[in-house]
C-alpha cells in the first residue's frame, strides 16, 4: 500500500504569527493531529504538532502568548505519495516523529500519521457490544 493511500488529504495550513491555542483550536475543529505552517518570508514549509503544543504547555508557557513560529519544526522529512507505508514507517522511526508532510509537485497534499498507518496495516475489528456488570 502506498502513502496517497493511507494519508489525510484534510491539510490544515496556519501562519506562523497564530497563537498555540488558535492552532489547538483549528486543530481541533478539523479532528488532525498537526498543522502545516507556512511562513511567507521564510524558505520552505514545517509543521506543529500536538505534541509541540503539549510540550508548550506542560513547561508552563501560556498558549495566548506562544506563536506557532517558535515551536514549529522546520527541519522536515517530507514524504512522496508513491513511498510505500513501510518507507513512510521507517522514516517516522528513524526520526522519531508520528507526522509526515506529503509533498505532490512541491505543495503539501496531504498529512500521514502514524495512526493512517495503522488503520492500513490493522483493520479495526468490530467488538461485541458490552454489557455492564
Amino acid at each position: 500500500m502506498l502513502v496517497r493511500d493511507a494519508m489525510s488529504t484534510v491539510v490544515l495550513t496556519i501562519g506562523p504569527a497564530h497563537t498555540l491555542r488558535e492552532a489547538a483550536v483549528l486543530m481541533s475543529a478539523r479532528g488532525v493531529g498537526a498543522a502545516v505552517v507556512h511562513d511567507p518570508d521564510a524558505d520552505g514549509i514545517g509543521i506543529l504538532t500536538e505534541r509541540d503544543i503539549l510540550n508548550s504547555v506542560g513547561l508552563g508557557q501560556n498558549p495566548d502568548a506562544e506563536h506557532a513560529h517558535a515551536h514549529t519544526t522546520t527541519d522536515v522529512v517530507f514524504a512522496a505519495p508513491a513511498w510505500t507505508l513501510e518507507e513512510a514507517a521507517g522514516a517516522m522511526a528513524r526520526g522519531g516523529f508520528r507526522h509526515l508532510i506529503v509533498l505532490d509537485g512541491g505543495e503539501p497534499a496531504g498529512v500521514v500519521s502514524v495512526r493512517d498507518i495503522i488503520r492500513c496495516w490493522a483493520p479495526v475489528r468490530r467488538h461485541p457490544a458490552r454489557v455492564p456488570v
